[in-house]
């Protein structure tokens, strides 16, 4: 599937319910591992900080596809990481660049796909609308 400009990143507010906001994620690497600026003032970092259990979904509205990625995050303050994968989209959200203190990078490391991608005959259970899935390492 290919990769949506903008992804929803969910994680756990202070009283215990999603927080749900839109991010755009960097590619994925090749382990699927997913870098996300922010800012560290953020509440996603606080909430991180304390459950870094995460989710992110990929829809591709005009396929009718989505892959739901569940995993824990890290969050990577050291320059190299933020150099190394930096966006020059990102530029207009962070005024000293890669190498502000304003800018940091959320690590996901992926522990389940879900996906559903009709044209690529990958479809929900027709009873219980189960998506396909994948555990990974």
């Amino acid at each position: 599937m290919k990769a949506a400009r903008y992804t929803t990143l969910i994680t756990l507010g202070t009283d215990g319910r999603p927080q749900a906001r839109i991010v755009d994620p960097a590619f994925w690497d090749k382990d699927l591992t997913i870098w996300i600026a922010t800012n560290p003032l953020t509440r996603k970092v606080a909430e991180i900080q304390r459950d870094n259990r995460v989710t992110l979904l990929y829809f591709n509205t005009k396929l009718g596809e989505y892959v739901t990625v569940l995993g824990t995050a890290t969050l990577v303050t050291d320059s190299t990481s933020k150099v190394r994968h930096w966006k020059a989209d990102w530029a207009p959200f962070y005024k000293s660049g890669s190498r502000g203190n304003d800018y940091m990078l959320i690590r996901v490391k992926p522990s389940r796909l879900e996906v559903v991608s009709p044209s690529h005959k990958v479809v929900s259970d027709p009873k219980t609308w189960l998506p396909a899935s994948v555990d990974l390492p």
